[in-house]
């Protein structure tokens, strides 16, 4: 059954994997959660990202997950914001720090998918699809 919400999907999978240690997750691939894999890559969360064709069609992006020397997770919490059934739109300036700026709130913005401190720069608000920390 193809799921409704391709972001919480990915999300989900990024958070199951990162709790069993696993080095490597595939997602399917749509812009918005290419936009959320580089954003993540961008800010250390993740080693890397690789779009990739598959048999449906559509693709998969395959995610290398980033872990600490002693092997401890990089990413504590992965939390989902918006959503389809109610979606959580932010101007720039009320758009919070994420547990006082050690986490990030992925944005959605005309601009693409940037994080909290690139809508700051760049003086623009969306929709807060995500916070990672």
């Amino acid at each position: 059954m193809p799921t409704s919400d391709p972001i919480a999907d990915m999300l989900t999978r990024i958070r199951n994997a990162n709790s069993v240690g696993k080095k490597r997750v595939r997602v399917k691939r749509s812009t918005v959660c290419l936009g959320v894999a580089r954003v993540l890559k961008e800010e250390g969360y993740i080693a890397d990202y690789l779009p990739m064709d598959d048999t449906t069609g559509q693709g998969v992006i395959e995610i290398d997950l980033r872990y600490g020397p002693q092997g401890e997770k990089i990413i504590l919490d992965l939390q989902r914001v918006s959503r389809p059934g109610r979606r959580q739109y932010t101007r720039v300036t009320e758009l919070g720090r994420v547990r006082d700026g050690l986490g990030v709130a992925i944005v959605s913005t005309n601009r693409g998918v940037l994080s909290d401190r690139q809508c700051r720069q760049q003086r623009v608000g969306g929709e807060v699809l995500c916070t990672v920390w």
